[in-house]
């Protein structure tokens, strides 16, 4: 079976962020494998237990995302493939990571691709479904369990709290949501190992894009961290008071109603 991984290198949200100029600072930033696709990793290393094949991870940026795919081969993945970006692409959205991944697996045979259901620094969970689309296969999101069987997917995913299964054919394309199973940690002997696997480096030339047909569709404008709450107040006194007092504040402090 050829199972593929669509990951992603974004910064450790549990760490400290400082915003310069409308943008994060990535000099003092901590970076990490998006938590979500870590959940990918782990199901895909499992699917390549029970049935046999190669896992790959594949992910778009710069020489620096080797660590993490580093990362991904220590924890079980057999190959990595770094399309990097990095000389050719100032900016980029989710437009253009699906369409460059989408070239990429038109040159490759896969049985199926997973992901994370979303990314922790954008949240937008739209490059697996795009991707799919421009692969033209079936794709289910928030999945917490899978089964294969031959050609056949059995899936749960989780629906606002509630379940739902699917069943549907491969190939086809998958993201990872919480709870589907816990991400084993890379052990030494894997570490070891992981220093003589494969990983692969592309370009877009190499899969024969323009740098045109990929230009991002959208624009970030400034990102800035959430104002510090202030402490609350308490309202005293007879409840009628309380609530005209509760109204006055909404319409004049909060600016609510």
């Amino acid at each position: 079976m050829n199972i593929f991984v669509i990951m992603k290198r974004t910064f450790d949200t549990e760490e400290k962020i400082v915003i310069e100029n409308g943008a994060i600072d990535e000099e003092g930033a901590e970076f990490i494998i998006n938590p979500y696709d870590e959940y990918a990793i782990e199901e895909a290393i499992q699917l390549k237990e029970k049935h046999g094949g190669d896992v790959t991870v594949v992910t778009i940026g710069g020489e620096e995302a080797e660590k993490e795919l580093r990362t991904a081969l220590a924890m079980g993945a057999d190959k990595a493939v770094l399309v990097n970006t990095e000389d050719d692409l100032e900016e980029g959205d989710e437009y253009t990571s699906s369409k460059i991944l989408s070239e990429y697996f038109k040159e490759n045979e896969f049985d199926i691709i997973l992901g994370g259901n979303v990314a922790i620094d954008g949240g937008s969970g739209q490059v697996g479904p795009r991707l799919a689309a421009l692969l033209e296969i079936p794709y289910v999101t928030t999945i917490t369990k899978i089964d294969i069987d031959g050609e056949t997917a059995t899936i749960e995913r989780d629906v606002e709290g509630d379940g739902e299964i699917v069943e549907v054919s491969l190939p086809l394309l998958v993201t990872a949501q919480q709870g589907l199973n816990e991400p084993r940690y890379p052990s030494l002997p894997g570490i070891m190992k992981a220093k003589k696997k494969p990983l692969e480096e592309l370009e877009i030339d190499d899969l024969d894009i323009d740098e045109d047909d990929v230009e991002a569709k959208t624009k970030t404008l400034e990102i800035y961290l959430p104002p510090k709450k202030e402490a609350g107040k308490v309202l005293e006194g007879e409840l009628e008071g309380q609530v005209t007092e509760l109204v006055k504040l909404l319409q004049s402090e909060a600016k609510v109603i």
